[in-house]
């Protein structure tokens, strides 16, 4: 009886020291992967942590920070220039001003139409618009059908003003927009893996704190139903 005792407490220490040992290796995987992880997240948490801070304040508490810096000009047409549609009014500037987008041009075309100006009535010609974008600033176009000049917005980024056209992909690439998803991926993962890493290390309050979130939602569930 004695052996057969003996030989079951063996089992039973051997299940144990095999839960502990799967339990050590899923918490060593499950730390380096949040090392890893947290690393590449930080390589682009500071860039986006400052430039978020500076999208917070951008309506209430600014801070005064030039972020671009804009002019606005009339570009005359050559004689001989005649632009069928706003495509060709968009490599036409492209190749003029040299300005190559990173984003594919936003081209917007408005028929003409009638305008009312007090007792007055005129036809709007057809309305052009062409937005190039990349980070480092961008030109907005506006042209009327017919007319020998072209409305030009140009934009200059400052060094912040760029980082801040990156956090908010404005005149970015598909790769940036993919790369940019893997931070977001990356900081998802981190916080997954942080919950699992308290959890596992805290066995008893993860209970307590479940517990006690159990009862707090049971008792405001309790109180909204009387």
């Amino acid at each position: 009886m004695n052996l057969q005792d003996g030989f079951h407490e063996a089992q039973a220490a051997a299940v144990r020291s095999r839960s502990r040992s799967r339990r050590a290796i899923f918490l060593t995987w499950l730390r380096k992967i949040h090392l890893y992880v947290g690393l590449w997240g930080a390589v682009f948490g500071l860039l986006f942590g400052a430039t978020g801070i500076l999208l917070n304040h951008r309506a209430i508490m600014k801070i005064p920070v030039e972020k671009t810096v804009q002019k606005t000009v009339q570009l005359a047409l050559p004689p001989v220039a005649s632009f069928s549609t706003p495509a060709e009014l968009s490599s036409w500037l492209q190749q003029e001003l040299q300005f190559k987008p990173v984003a594919p041009p936003l081209i917007k075309s408005q028929p003409s139409k009638k305008v009312v100006w007090g007792d007055i009535e005129t036809v709007q010609p057809e309305r052009w618009t062409v937005n190039l974008h990349r980070p480092g600033g961008a030109i907005n176009a506006e042209y009327f059908v017919g007319n020998r000049f072209v409305k030009l917005d140009k934009l200059d980024a400052t060094p912040i003003g760029t980082l801040t056209r990156l956090h908010m992909s404005t005149g970015v690439s598909a790769f940036w927009i993919l790369l940019t998803d893997t931070i977001a991926g990356a900081l998802i993962l981190l916080s997954i893996t942080g919950l699992l890493l308290w959890t596992q290390l805290h066995t008893v309050r993860t209970v307590a704190v479940l517990s006690s979130v159990g009862a707090l939602c049971a008792g405001v569930w309790f109180m909204w139903s009387i």
